[in-house]
């Protein structure tokens, strides 16, 4: 799950960001737009577009952003007995090379 944005130029009702959950195994996307991502919009996108629309999850895998790693949303994962870890950042090639600049 992540979120892209800031959209520009924003969408006709204001919307600037896209969260999106994707199930690499079946293919499968979810997204919606948001004016905002804040911890009860990603939560309310759990529930109600992935949850009920299709299943309880074994894992969420997001990144670092505290929009995605919160109170609420450990709190929700713990309610639906859902795993939730972190991705790795990926450094550009320069880094993992030692070209990068220090």
């Amino acid at each position: 799950m992540d979120v892209i944005g800031l959209v520009n130029p924003k969408a006709s009702n204001g919307h600037m960001f896209i969260l999106v959950a994707i199930d690499y195994f079946i293919k499968w996307i979810e997204a919606i737009t948001l004016t905002s991502v804040t911890a009860k919009a990603v939560a309310r996108f759990l529930r109600r577009d992935v949850i009920a629309r299709y299943r309880v999850l074994a894992t969420i895998i997001t990144d670092n952003a505290k929009n995605l790693n919160n109170k609420v949303i450990d709190e929700l994962c713990a309610q639906f007995k859902i795993q939730h870890r972190n991705s790795t950042p990926i450094s550009s090639p320069n880094e993992r090379c030692g070209g990068g600049s220090k």
